[in-house]
């Protein structure tokens, strides 16, 4: 029996031919299907591609309940990265349906983007471009990083790897998360453990480094802007609706905080009529976050490994 594979991740596409040989094994009859894809599939494309697939492997689809009762078929939706929340998890645990991931897939390079952000903020890096490509010979006040006060929300992988880059630079790192925050990353970073409304009112940095789940949804809105410095900067490289951006793009308007790093947005692409492509004081990237040759081949093949493992097990777990 052929089986069939979506292959909808868009960073897998343009080099799956690399890897054809992993589907070509002994015993292996396995066909990909490789659609076009902007960005991500969305519910109702992946209702017209699902009915015939045994195994998938996604970026941010929309894998929802009713997408999976219309696969008969899918024993395995391995995720390219990390992050699954738009994947149903308790209907495919439900219906048998393996979801896999990388963990720990781009710690490194979102950890350096958020330094970048930081960096660019503080130095006025951006600015300065601008203003002399614009015939300005202008030299704006920036201050040092040690100078600063960084609040990470979210000490995982990433948010541990922020804190120790920003040790280096001898900041002030504040700390927050659900869990308990390990003690070696305390006492490697001088990170101080403290409650969401503290690092909101004292950080001039805060940096979004969570998962995006029930409880993280829109963790920044109205109420906690108003609590950041007016001199303040918002930095998101993890999950866009992390951020309720109506009321970000309010407070940058109205001087509620100092500026914004983006790589990530609630709808992506970003839409053309979003308020935050209007302002100057917000920097924007393509969800790009991510980007490193080695982390990308690392969850190039980890991504085809989960797949194929499951898929050789027969049946749905």
């Amino acid at each position: 029996m052929t089986l069939k594979v979506l292959i909808s991740a868009p960073y897998m596409q343009p080099v799956i031919e690399q890897f054809t040989s992993w589907f070509d094994g002994p015993g292996q009859d396995i066909k990909l299907v490789v659609p076009q894809v902007n960005e991500r599939l969305s519910e109702a494309e992946l209702l017209s591609l699902i009915n015939e697939i045994d195994g998938v492997i996604c970026g941010d689809d929309a894998f929802t309940e009713k997408v999976m009762l219309a696969a008969p078929r899918l024993k395995v939706i391995s995720k390219w990265g990390t992050g699954i929340d738009s994947i149903d998890q308790e209907a495919a645990m439900r219906l048998g349906i393996a979801v896999c991931n990388t963990a720990d897939a781009f710690t490194h390079p979102v950890a350096d983007s958020v330094l970048g952000y930081m960096l660019c903020f503080a130095r006025r890096i951006p600015w300065m471009d601008r203003d002399i490509r614009a015939g300005n010979w202008v030299k704006p006040m920036g201050f040092s990083l040690r100078e600063a006060t960084l609040g990470i929300i979210g000490i995982g992988n990433v948010g541990r790897a922020v804190a120790h880059r920003s040790a280096g630079f001898g900041m002030k790192i504040l700390g927050n998360d659900l869990l308990p925050i390990p003690e070696d990353v305390v006492a490697e970073t001088g990170l101080l453990p403290v409650d969401k409304q503290a690092l909101l009112e004292q950080a001039d940095f805060v940096s979004l480094n969570c998962d995006l789940n029930p409880t993280s949804r829109h963790i920044i809105g109205s109420p906690e802007l108003a609590l950041m410095k007016t001199t303040a900067y918002l930095i998101n490289t993890a999950r866009g609706p992390l951020v309720d951006e109506f009321a970000l793009v309010d407070a940058l308007k109205s001087g509620g905080i100092a500026g914004a790093g983006l790589d990530v947005f609630e709808g992506e692409p970003l839409p053309k009529e979003s308020g935050l492509l209007q302002l100057d004081n917000c920097l924007i990237a393509p969800h790009n976050a991510n980007s490193s040759p080695e982390a990308y081949q690392r969850v190039h093949e980890n991504t085809i490994r989960n797949l194929l493992d499951h898929l050789s097990s027969g049946d749905r777990a």
